[in-house]
């Protein structure tokens, strides 16, 4: 049986009291299953929010949505990856789409953010998506392998085997629309044959590759019965406790 991740990234959304609220709703109807890992990012000021709510359920974890690569500094508004280890988050998303495509992340930003996430004992989830005319123009593939190798170049084995990836094709996020599970195959495919050349062996191979993009109650099943699916990011639909609980029971 797959060990599952399910993680949540709740973008701009979600203050404090809000995020409380949340997990006060999920934690009262979610009991630990043992072949998953539930994770939350939540904006930065509500990520004390969600660290206390959790306290010591190892199945849940939190995370933040952004790092930036400098360890400390003149830097005003930035986060860095040790004043997130510091507030209780454990994981970290790299690379997302949104901050690719609406910040000007460039990949070379991805691999100074991941050398940082390592440096502060973070988990990188890095992520990884094609545009609708990358798609069309057959280069799905190619973008995503670089994407990866970009992001973890110059890691040794040990770091690769510790990541997670999410593969998020930048036509899917918030459209509506959703990879069919062959699509979804072949790209999750090609990413652990990716992990498998940089890491050096099997051990690598066998680190999560998620699905993002669209993703909600009705599909999330059918996601998760292609072999190489090994979970899933959640946008939207990880806004409401209650959609939430029927994802994260899949």
């Amino acid at each position: 049986m797959k060990s599952l991740v399910f993680a949540a990234n709740w973008k701009m959304n979600q203050a404090p009291a809000d995020a409380a609220l949340f997990m006060r709703t999920f934690l009262g109807q979610y009991t630990r299953q043992n072949d998953r890992r539930v994770l939350f990012f939540p904006p930065a000021v509500s990520l004390h929010a969600v660290v206390e709510a959790i306290h010591d359920r190892a199945d849940l974890q939190a995370g933040v949505q952004n790092i930036h690569w400098e360890d400390s500094g003149a830097f005003t508004g930035e986060l860095s990856a040790g004043l997130a280890r510091g507030a209780g988050a454990r994981y970290v998303l790299i690379g997302h789409s949104e901050r690719r495509h609406l910040f000007g992340e460039t990949e070379a930003d991805t691999a100074k953010k991941v050398a940082a996430a390592v440096r502060a004992g973070l988990t990188p989830l890095i992520c990884v998506g094609e545009t609708l005319p990358q798609r069309e123009a057959g280069e799905t593939l190619a973008i995503i392998r670089r994407q990866l190798h970009a992001a973890l170049e110059g890691q040794d084995a040990g770091v690769v085997a510790s990541v997670l990836v999410a593969y998020e094709p930048v036509w899917a996020i918030g459209t509506g629309r959703t990879a069919t599970p062959p699509d979804a195959a072949e790209a999750h495919a090609a990413l652990k044959a990716e992990l498998r050349e940089l890491g050096g062996g099997e051990r690598s191979g066998a680190v999560p590759v998620l699905y993002g993009g669209s993703v909600n109650r009705s599909n999330v099943a059918g996601l998760l019965a292609v072999d190489d699916v090994d979970g899933v990011l959640v946008g939207g639909a990880s806004l409401d406790a209650e959609q939430w609980l029927a994802i994260a029971r899949s």
